[in-house]
């Protein structure tokens, strides 16, 4: 059997473990990063890219301070907050996000406005917690340009994904005002041509050019990264310290890691065994679908033999996010996380009674809370958006895209419903045409004059940031009342789980005395979520994931630090072995 010797082994190459990655290597620990996945990146590079990160240094200075980010955590947490978690999360901010822009070469984005999801909340702030990063070139990722993880086709627009704020503004816009066209058609066109000669586009954005800046980063650090490798066990010596990992695919063998092994391998909302345990509204295992890519519950898996084991305290289990889920025109199945489209004027929500049960402008994650809690005691948690023709053609419906995209494509796939009336298209999608009939008028009579009485829909900054900001008088309202009409199916999805490994403060896997497991540290969604149950805004998942990353990487590199300083050999003895060390520590 095949051996290969490291400082650190990383499973999974997502934000949390190449963040782990870097900031060993930094402090001159050799890396090794597996990933089973054909590509690097994992699920943050199909991602919007966004890091939810109160206390970054641009935030304080627009007013920021640490006791409205912990008054509002504690706020969506209820009692799952988790003070020391939170502490950890908030003291490590300002110096991870310092090291990925000036070490890694991040070029970090923060929006003018970007406001958290609960701006109702004591403690909400409407920008500076959330940062999002600039469209890059895969150039600098030279022969691995290939390696990254392509982005989820649904999402794009013919092979082209806006990237998140003003681009996707102009897209949105695209079939109605001639230079927000021209602006699409440029990007299109260049992605088409680049396609055509290079086999993928250079130009990456949202959370593809996160990971593309992460992976070149770790490429200049001259750290290893397999792909089409899985961790199969975890290896430990006599006296119970994690020593490496046995791995199979494409580097089969033991990887021997001196300072402990790192688990970023994702959650585990891709297993129905642990879905029926820890999602209550699935309990079968069946009724969800995960956008999310190879969270299959591998953390869960090999932590287990060592006293690993999921921490449920989370009052939700998973971040959510609605989906559609629909057959591509050549049969293979596809689906469409819906994170954006509710908060659109001229569309709503309904269940399976044709009722409206939530506010659709509030976030997929607390929307997701209220469908399976309006679902509870029902078989399966789904329901329907409902637009009229007029919003169909303008802003389209999910992965139904508007005017002049042809309809009958979405049709045709099994995504998308049409009826030339309110009652027509209740019989089509088996709800009451009486009760969707009255649900439609109630809300028009609110929605003609910007307000929604029921629900409090386009009430902040938050949902009017989901709208469209020139639709008057409210972005996220307009009456339903132009035929034909339009319904695609939503079911429950996620993001990434919440409940995820046991770790104590320093993100070291606990068994179940509550005892750390030396050596073994897991980050991202394979670990516990530092939030309690809460989504607090953009990048919910990605922010904890690096700079929890990025912190049990820099205590990786300190015992490296140590264990070198205790092997030196006393000062009069040295021969030249400074100068050895110095060139180690720039590597």
């Amino acid at each position: 059997m095949k051996t290969w010797t490291c400082d650190v082994l990383v499973i999974g190459s997502g934000a949390g473990g190449i963040a782990a990655a870097l900031r060993a290597a930094h402090d001159g620990s050799s890396v090794i990063v597996v990933e089973k996945d054909r590509y690097l990146g994992g699920t943050t590079a199909i991602s919007g890219g966004w890091l939810w990160v109160p206390g970054n240094e641009h935030g304080v200075r627009e007013g920021d301070t640490r006791e409205e980010a912990e008054t509002y955590l504690r706020h969506l947490a209820g009692n799952s907050y988790d003070a020391t978690a939170v502490g950890a999360f908030l003291d490590t901010v300002p110096e991870a996000m310092r090291f990925f822009t000036d070490e890694a070469g991040i070029a970090f984005h923060y929006p003018e406005k970007a406001p958290d999801y609960q701006m109702d909340a004591p403690g909400a702030k409407v920008s500076g917690r959330a940062v999002t990063v600039g469209a890059t070139d895969a150039r600098i990722l030279g022969e691995d340009r290939l390696r990254m993880q392509p982005y989820l086709q649904s999402y794009t627009v013919f092979g082209y994904m806006p990237e998140v704020g003003p681009d996707i503004a102009q897209f949105l816009k695209a079939n109605r005002d001639p230079a927000a066209f021209r602006h699409a058609a440029r990007k299109i066109t260049a992605t088409w041509v680049q396609t055509l000669l290079y086999r993928r586009a250079h130009l990456r954005t949202n959370g593809n050019a996160l990971m593309t800046r992460m992976v070149a980063a770790a490429r200049e650090a001259g750290i290893r990264m397999w792909t089409s490798t899985a961790a199969e066990e975890i290896l430990r010596g006599p006296d119970g310290v994690v020593t490496g990992a046995r791995l199979s695919g494409a580097h089969a063998g033991e990887v021997r890691a001196r300072l402990g092994v790192v688990i970023a391998s994702g959650g585990f909302s891709g297993n129905p065994e642990l879905r029926r345990r820890y999602f209550l509204h699935d309990p079968h295992g069946d009724d969800h679908t995960t956008p999310t890519l190879g969270h299959d519950g591998d953390a869960v898996r090999l932590t287990g033999p060592l006293g690993g084991h999921v921490d449920d305290r989370p009052h939700q289990p998973a971040s959510w996010g609605p989906v559609t889920v629909f057959r591509g025109l050549r049969g293979q199945k596809r689906w469409f996380p819906h994170l954006r489209a509710f908060g659109l004027p001229g569309l709503i929500a309904v269940d399976r009674d044709g009722e409206r049960f939530a506010n659709e402008s509030s976030s997929y994650h607390d929307f997701g809370v209220e469908m399976i809690r309006n679902d509870a005691d029902r078989e399966g948690t789904f329901g329907w958006i409902v637009a009229d023709d007029t919003a169909m053609r303008r802003y389209g419906i999910g992965w139904a895209k508007p005017w002049p995209f042809p309809q009958t494509v979405f049709r045709r796939a099994g995504y998308l419903h049409s009826a030339p009336s309110v009652p027509e298209l209740a019989a089509k999608i088996g709800v009451p045409a009486a009760a969707l009939q009255r649900t439609v008028e109630d809300f028009n009579s609110g929605a003609a004059c910007g307000e929604d009485p029921r629900f409090g829909r386009g009430s902040n900054w938050f949902h009017h940031f989901k709208g469209d900001m020139e639709h008057r008088p409210n972005p996220n309202l307009a009456p339903i009342e132009k035929g034909p009409f339009h319904a695609v199916k939503i079911e429950m999805g996620d993001l990434g789980t919440y409940a995820g490994l046991a770790v104590g403060p320093r993100n070291e896997v606990l068994d179940e005395d509550a005892q750390p497991v030396a050596g073994l540290y897991a980050v991202g969604t394979a670990a516990v979520s530092v939030f309690g149950g809460g989504y607090p805004g953009y990048g919910a998942n990605i922010g904890p994931a690096m700079v929890f990353g990025y912190r049990v990487g820099r205590d990786l590199g300190a015992r490296a630090g140590e264990r070198v300083k205790r092997s030196q050999p006393p000062a009069a003895a040295v021969s030249g072995g400074s100068e050895d060390l110095a060139v180690r520590g720039r590597r």
